[in-house]
Parts: C-alpha cells; sequence; structure tokens
C-alpha cells in the first residue's frame, strides 16, 4: 500500500561523534551522503542540502552530537528542523546501518511519521545550561562540605552537631580560625553566632578535638574550594538575573506558590520557558515534564507504575518544592501529608510537585494570575461534605426523608 506523501523535499540525518551520514529525498533526488562534524563539514552538509532543495531536516536526539547540527542549520532557511525522541523512529529488527538508520529517518518524515521533540529557542537554550550549570556548582558546594565533615570527624570536632550549616557565617569563621591553629575551645566558641541554640558550654565541648596539621591542611583546601564555588555560583547567578530581567513579573508571581523560591522559579522557567500555548493543558505538560504516572494495565487491573522520564533538573526542583510545601498549613501541604503517611516521603514530595506544575501552568498562562490558596482543611471540608451526602442517600434509600441542619451550641 503506497502511503500519501506529506513532505516532499526532505533529509534524514543519523548524527554520531566524528560523522553524520544525511540521506535525502525528493522528487528529482534519492542520495546518501557522509560528513565529519567539524564546522566545515556542517557547512558542506547544509550547502548540500539546500541545493538539493530540501525543506525539511530530522535528526535522532543523540546524546548531545545533535546540538551543533541544530543550532548551525537553525542559521539557514529551512522550514523545519526536527529532532526526534529515538524511542519513536526504531527500525525494523535485523540488519542496522547508520546508511540505513538516515534512510529509514528520511523515509518516516517523508510521510509525516516524525514527531519532533520540543526545542527552545537558542536564549532559552543558553538560560537552560547557565540554569543547570549553577545546579551542578551547588551540587559539588554540598559534597565539599561533607568532606569538611568528615575531615572534623576524624578530629573529633562536632561542629555539625551544634550549628546547623557548617559553611554557614558562624561554621566559616570557626573553621578559618581551626586552620590558622587556634586550638583553644573556648576561643573557638567566642566566634559563634550568640543567636544559635547551643550554649556556650555545649559549644565549648563540641569544638574539643585533636586537629592535626594533615586535617588543617586539608580543611584549608576545602575552604578554598567551597570559596571558589561561591564565586562562580554568584557569578552564574548574576548572568541568570541580567537574562531573566524581562520575566520579573512571571517569577515574582511564581514564588506565590508555596514550597517555590526565587531560585526554583528560575529553573521553572529556563526548563519549560513562560509560553503555555504549545501546552493544550495543564495535563499535557505534567505528562511533558514526566510527572504523569506510566500506564499498566492487564485484565481490566491497574498496576503502580513509575512515572516518565522528563526533565531532571525540573523533576529535582518541584521534588524538592514538594518537600519545602509539605511544611507549610497549606492545600499543598495537605496534598503532602495525605500521601506522605501510606506512600512515603519521597512519593508524596513527587506527587505535590506535580500539583505545583498545575499551578505554574495556569500562572503562566493566565495573565497576571497567582496562586490561591485552597486551605489546609480544604480535603477536611470536602470529606465532611461528602460523608454528609452519602449518609443522607442512605437513609432515603430506606424510605426517610433527611433534612441536615448545621448543629447550633446550647445556651449555657
Amino acid at each position: 500500500m503506497d502511503l500519501d506523501i506529506v513532505v516532499t523535499h526532505g533529509a534524514g540525518l543519523d548524527v554520531h561523534k566524528k560523522v553524520i551520514v544525511a540521506t535525502v529525498l525528493t522528487p528529482t533526488v534519492s542520495e546518501t551522503r557522509s560528513f565529519g562534524t567539524l564546522t566545515p563539514d556542517l557547512l558542506a552538509l547544509a550547502d548540500w542540502l539546500q541545493s538539493c532543495g530540501v525543506t525539511h531536516v530530522a535528526m535522532e536526539a543523540t546524546g548531545v552530537y545533535w546540538k551543533p547540527v541544530v543550532n548551525l542549520l537553525e542559521a539557514y532557511p529551512f522550514e523545519a528542523v526536527m529532532v526526534v525522541n529515538p524511542q519513536h523512529i526504531k527500525g525494523m529488527p535485523g540488519r542496522k546501518t547508520d546508511v540505513q538508520d538516515s534512510q529509514w529517518i528520511a523515509g518516516l518524515l517523508r510521510i509525516g511519521a516524525l514527531k519532533a521533540s520540543y526545542i527552545p529557542p537558542r536564549p532559552q537554550r543558553e538560560l537552560r545550561e547557565l540554569v543547570r550549570y549553577r545546579t551542578s556548582l551547588q551540587q559539588a558546594r554540598a559534597t565539599e562540605a561533607n568532606r569538611i565533615q568528615k575531615v572534623l570527624e576524624g578530629a573529633n570536632v562536632k561542629l555539625g552537631s551544634v550549628i546547623s550549616d557548617v559553611l554557614g557565617v558562624s561554621g566559616q569563621r570557626i573553621l578559618a580560625a581551626l586552620t590558622d591553629g587556634v586550638t583553644d575551645p573556648a576561643a573557638l566558641a567566642d566566634l559563634a553566632d550568640p543567636r544559635i541554640r547551643a550554649s556556650r558550654d555545649t559549644l565549648i565541648q563540641a569544638l574539643t578535638g585533636l586537629v592535626t596539621a594533615h586535617q588543617r591542611l586539608m580543611l584549608r583546601v576545602q575552604l578554598q574550594h567551597v570559596a571558589f564555588l561561591d564565586r562562580q555560583i554568584a557569578a552564574l547567578s548574576e548572568e541568570i538575573a541580567t537574562r531573566l530581567a524581562n520575566f520579573d513579573d512571571a517569577l515574582t508571581r511564581l514564588q506565590t506558590i508555596p514550597g517555590v523560591e526565587r531560585r526554583t522559579a528560575e529553573i521553572i522557567i529556563a526548563e519549560i520557558g513562560t509560553d503555555m500555548q504549545r501546552f493544550p493543558s495543564a495535563a499535557h505538560l505534567v505528562s511533558w515534564a514526566g510527572f504523569s504516572p506510566g500506564q499498566d494495565e492487564s485484565a481490566g487491573k491497574a498496576r503502580p507504575t513509575r512515572t516518565r522520564k522528563g526533565s531532571k533538573a525540573l523533576r529535582a526542583a518541584l521534588t524538592q518544592s514538594g518537600h519545602a510545601a509539605g511544611k507549610t498549613k497549606t492545600y499543598l501541604g495537605a496534598v503532602y501529608h495525605r500521601l506522605a503517611g501510606r506512600r512515603g516521603k519521597q512519593r508524596a514530595a513527587v506527587a505535590t510537585g506535580r500539583h505545583i506544575l498545575i499551578a505554574v501552568y495556569a500562572i503562566l498562562r493566565i495573565p497576571g494570575a497567582v496562586y490561591e490558596d485552597l486551605g489546609a482543611t480544604y480535603f477536611d471540608q470536602r470529606d465532611r461534605q461528602a460523608l454528609v451526602r452519602r449518609e443522607i442517600r442512605r437513609l432515603e434509600a430506606l424510605g426517610y426523608r433527611v433534612s441536615v441542619e448545621p448543629a447550633t451550641p446550647e445556651a449555657s
């Protein structure tokens, strides 16, 4: 059976680290060529595609190798440059070569069987890289903090037991003194902020340890690394703030959601943008982000499954926000606690993150919208009303006529 041709002038690319195999299918051309991946090679590829009259180009999302190809082809007047999920274009089992892959992609493009993955505009892609890199540096800082804790434990200095943030202002003053050779516990305790919960005597006992020259060296190098990371994080945050200057209104409105703070809002905008028109509904955004449960049903019985894959950065940010929202006396806090007891805190945080993402969709789609909390007692009120309606139906089924009025306290 012949299939209708949707794209008359198309090309399929099989992209690898060192080679790109391109197949062009047009009414007058059916040819496959191989190109390198250096910039002159990419320019030659683009020129060849243009000379063949290609209007649509498709390729697999293979690692990061597709990115320079897309960046260059975007500068040419092609109608569409499509990046496709590899899972959606698997070929038939059997013999497989790069040439066959490119021909398969070109053939699917020709009959309109490819669904393009969303590729953000270049400014958003760059913003996303900045935000993700900042997150990586923050994780590196947390790792370095754990290393510092291990060195302190080796010296039997229990700083983490009396100060919540070892790399906070008080912690860094004490650590700097330790690296300078200060060993008097009382002198070290005097460097702590008076507002910390631990008493001075407790501080002195916790700071009594045996710090060797080797441990001081380790702490000194680790603190220098932390200081370097802090400078890099600050520089990235400044650049991110500059690029998000035009989105201050959206950032402010996103922060009305419980559990969402400034950096989380920045991650959200970097990952999904502010244009919600490409998502027909909140459910489409939730599915795209990988917060919708998978489907596993057999013989009419549904089994619990994991959520789908999506942006790891967005998932981590929303899950963290879900944990934070769980500590608030709000509707989202109630969502978290309804699930935490029977499904565990992590699953509750993921589910709460899903509710946060639904709120994000509404806020970004509706101009001027802010989060309006349903209240921490929302489920109690809803369940109470449902119970009343259920009992009324049961009594009516027994032949009673029921009238319900709220109870009034008796006069004393």
